[in-house]
């Protein structure tokens, strides 16, 4: 059976056994180099005359398994991964820019993205313009004749906001720049931008592909010869790869890729229609929501809606605190996309980083909350939630 014409689900489940031991489960290859059978052998490998592992920085058994599974289900042709998103993110710019080019970015960004792009690029004499890239219009008129990367994230961190993947492909291409995607929210069993254009898709890791909150990791992909830049370049000199223990937790946490994201999804649904009732609430911002003004577009590029759900409270950021400090099943914690509920103020945590004008701009309020819908009963989530709302005086 060819395993690129199985299912989504099957795909994130199949593993070829061990070739040397049949082992169910592969072994973990927990070593920083390996040995030559001689000289000639150690000097074709260098020269890449010879397929074969020479150190974990360059390759390792483990992490490829990794990469392979992500580039299928992703439909990529080949995959590198990191020590976190953010080393995927800057390997990923780093490889295709250099002194005096141009970067479309989204303006509602993860914070640290925001921030690498309009603080650490910049030094290098990289010019970033940051665009509404929920019209695509936007991204069109502010592309120039220097344009190497246009960047997005389709739903964006934290306001939900999506861009036309498709549309935003066609003009890089028609401009000679790349598309890279932010894929992290929806992984690639509910999207999967590099069949609707997009150049090259990343992820960090940590949160739904490894899903269980244990792990730090990140990854793109896309065609072999954009990854074997990177490969050789920014991962390699640079040197943020991955472990082959957190390789082995990642090829674990895809196992379960599946049935996690449709138990996510359906109580994102559940939670977000409670909230868009709910006396305390101002806004939800939750792309299954047919109140969503992109819900159209959401069903159009996505085979589902994802579990990231944002919301304003009545009382502005002092209601929010409110909330956040009376959550008791739901964790007041950073990050996404574990097994267990997750509930965040960007504001004051992960879009710190973000000056105040420019996360307004990208539609990050003060009292914005995040909430990444866990995998527990939806009851349970929804009462938990309710009497932390109901704790607002207003």
């Amino acid at each position: 059976m060819d395993i690129n014409k199985m299912k989504k689900s099957t795909k994130a489940v199949y593993s070829e056994p061990c070739k040397l031991t049949g082992a169910h489960v592969k072994p973990i290859y927990q070593t920083s180099t390996f040995v030559f059978d001689d000289v000639n052998q150690g000097a074709k490998r260098f020269a890449g005359e010879e397929e074969g592992y020479i150190y974990t920085r360059l390759g390792n058994p483990t992490i490829t398994d990794f990469e392979k599974k992500i580039a299928l289900l992703e439909n990529g042709e080949d995959a590198v991964a990191f020590a976190s998103g953010m080393a995927a993110v800057s390997a990923a710019i780093f490889a295709f820019i250099k002194k005096g080019d141009h970067i479309v970015a989204q303006n509602s960004l993860y914070g640290c993205t925001h921030a690498f792009l309009s603080e650490m690029v910049t030094k290098f004499g990289i010019d970033v313009d940051f665009v509404d890239a929920k019209d695509i219009s936007n991204i069109e008129n502010a592309v120039k004749e220097n344009t190497k990367i246009i960047y997005i994230e389709s739903p964006s961190n934290p306001a939900m906001a999506l861009t036309d993947i498709k549309r935003a492909a066609k003009i890089a291409k028609e401009n000679d720049s790349r598309l890279i995607v932010d894929n992290t929210f929806m992984t690639p069993y509910w999207q999967r931008p590099l069949e609707l254009g997009a150049d090259l898709v990343l992820h960090s890791a940590t949160k739904y592909i490894g899903g269980h909150g244990d792990v730090i990791a990140g990854i793109l992909v896309g065609n072999k010869e954009d990854m074997s830049l990177i490969r050789e370049t920014t991962q390699k000199d640079i040197g943020g790869i991955l472990s082959p223990f957190d390789s082995w937790l990642l090829l674990r946490g895809l196992k379960t890729l599946g049935i996690r994201m449709e138990k996510h999804e359906s109580n994102a649904k559940k939670l977000a229609e409670f909230l868009e009732k709910h006396p305390k609430v101002d806004k939800v911002y939750y792309p299954g929501l047919k109140s969503h003004p992109q819900y159209e577009l959401a069903k159009k590029q996505a085979e589902g809606f994802g579990a990231m759900i944002a919301f304003e409270v009545k009382g502005g950021i002092d209601a929010g605190k409110t909330v956040m400090n009376n959550v008791k099943l739901i964790k007041l914690a950073v990050s996404l996309g574990t097994v267990d509920s997750l509930i965040q103020h960007p504001a004051s945590m992960t879009h710190s980083p973000v000056d105040r004008e420019d996360r307004l701009k990208g539609g990050i309020t003060d009292g914005l909350i995040r909430f990444s819908v866990g995998i527990e009963e939806p009851e349970d989530i929804i009462n938990d939630l309710d009497n932390a709302l109901n704790k607002i005086k207003i």
